[in-house]
């Protein structure tokens, strides 16, 4: 008997995320579905765009589920619905495995299900997050974290995530072929780097932006995080108090994520050896770039330059 998936539909949630579900899980490509997946809501959901969905089954149903997952949500602060936080509550009391994917673990959070626990959302929003509920461990460099509750980054992240539960319910050659067909690499690990571009020339923050571009006009130089202090005209106990409370990480961290960004691009886009962007993207060697990539990203610069450079091998369907 297939296992049931319930997937909460959470109003401002994206298509993409809320329907990664159904096409991992719950689509019968000719062998039969390996999921019964059903999206539940008590009426119809408006998601970004202004798509609206007609749930397939009432929300109370969704306790009866093996797996709830609950995608994206518009809202990150609420407040959230009392009868979605009690369903969860119930669930994950009654040992049901209960996942969140993106920003649905703002919706754990608020049903109290992430509390003294380790988790991921999208890196855009893991500093909210941290804020937000300071009793969760946010891990903003992992696709997926399992801690009794299973938490997934954003977007892409969610395919991963799905891949995972295949894995743990069904076993790795089926996981492979539904990462076959949907044209994905068959394993990212979850302790594997979320691809994060850096957000501070997107930033609200003035000082923020103008320290990014301060950083980019000069990329190749090696600059420490005293040399940013001095460009923000602040001392560096300040510095480090503003990136922990504005963007949820340190500001040796964010210089490094601005360098292998840059250091990524140019390992998609151009032959340059490996040794040469490491010095174009301001790293002593190319033995410090290289750990500093991997720590980042997961992979070697050369491991991921053939990954990106090349279309995913399209094995038997």
């Amino acid at each position: 008997m297939r296992q049931k998936v319930a997937v909460l539909l959470q109003p401002g949630s994206t298509m993409f995320e809320t329907g990664i579900p159904g096409e991992a899980l719950g689509y019968d490509w000719g062998e039969g579905a390996l999921y019964d997946v059903q999206v539940h809501a008590e009426t119809a959901v408006a998601l970004a765009g202004g798509v609206v969905v007609q749930p397939t089954a009432p929300l109370d149903e969704a306790v009866e589920a093996h797996t709830l997952i609950v995608p994206s949500t518009g809202d990150l602060t609420g407040p959230f619905d009392p009868q979605v936080l009690e369903l969860l509550r119930l669930a994950h009391a009654r040992g049901k495995r209960v996942v969140s994917i993106c920003t649905g673990a703002f919706v754990l959070a608020a049903a109290g299900l992430l509390a003294h626990r380790s988790a991921t959302t999208h890196w855009r929003r893991c500093g909210l997050l941290r804020s937000m509920y300071p009793d969760t461990l946010v891990l903003p460099d992992k696709l997926y974290v399992d801690d009794g509750v299973i938490t997934g980054a954003g977007s892409t992240a969610g395919i991963d995530l799905c891949l995972y539960l295949i894995r743990q319910d069904h076993g790795i050659s089926a996981a492979n072929a539904v990462a076959r067909r949907l044209v994905v690499s068959a394993y990212r690990d979850g302790g594997q780097a979320q691809f994060a571009g850096p957000e501070p020339l997107h930033s609200d923050a003035d000082w923020l932006a103008n320290l990014s571009a301060w950083v980019h006009d000069r990329i190749e130089v090696s600059i420490g995080v005293k040399d940013l202090a001095r460009a923000a005209g602040m001392s560096t106990r300040t510095l480090n108090r503003r990136f922990e409370n504005e963007v949820g990480a340190s500001p040796g961290r964010w210089l490094n994520g601005l360098r292998t960004d840059h250091a990524r691009r140019l390992l998609e886009s151009t032959a340059i050896p490996v040794d040469v962007i490491s010095a174009r993207c301001g790293y002593a060697s190319a033995t410090t770039f290289r750990a500093a990539f991997r720590r980042v990203v997961g992979s070697s610069p050369s491991h991921y330059r053939r990954e990106r450079r090349h279309s995913p091998a399209a094995g038997p369907a």
